[in-house]
């Protein structure tokens, strides 16, 4: 979660530990609980959610958020190389550049078109073009031997 745009040298302790909070350590709290729960039952998935800032860095005065994001997609792979024998299945959807209320209040119209150029299909997302990595994710069905993956939901804004 992206609370709030500030540069590097503006930041203090509680943005710092309001984002890593949100981010990092709620997601270890919850894949926790949800591990011991699926431990039990030999089975389970887990479906984090990372984002593209994780791999391309964030935009300005999002250093803090790229760097919590950049952690759930590296705790997600090494917790699906823990849980695998326990048959949980642990991914990430990793969304691009998705308009949210929150660019609606930090990203000026200028801001978003500038973004809207860098993806190849010529828009920017909407939280429905990631609904359905979610549902394969969530599928054993159709993605039972998937583990381990940060699978990109962006428009081609990140090809690598």
């Amino acid at each position: 979660t992206l609370v709030e745009r500030r540069p590097v040298a503006d930041l203090d302790d509680e943005l710092i530990d309001r984002i890593f909070d949100l981010n990092c350590r709620q997601l270890i709290h919850c894949c926790r609980i949800a591990a011991k729960h699926m431990k039990a039952q030999r089975s389970g998935n887990i479906i984090n959610v990372s984002s593209i800032a994780a791999r391309n860095g964030a935009s300005p005065g999002g250093s803090v958020y790229g760097a919590a994001k950049a952690f759930v997609s590296t705790f997600s792979k090494t917790l699906a190389k823990e849980l695998v024998g326990d048959n949980i299945r642990v991914n990430c959807v990793s969304p691009g550049t998705i308009h949210t209320a929150f660019h609606d209040r930090y990203s000026d119209e200028a801001k978003r078109e500038a973004a809207r150029k860098t993806i190849p299909m010529g828009r920017l997302g909407v939280a429905e073009d990631c609904a359905g990595t979610f549902l394969y994710l969530a599928s054993d069905q159709l993605s039972g031997y998937v583990t381990g993956q940060v699978i990109e939901v962006n428009g081609g804004q990140l090809m690598p």
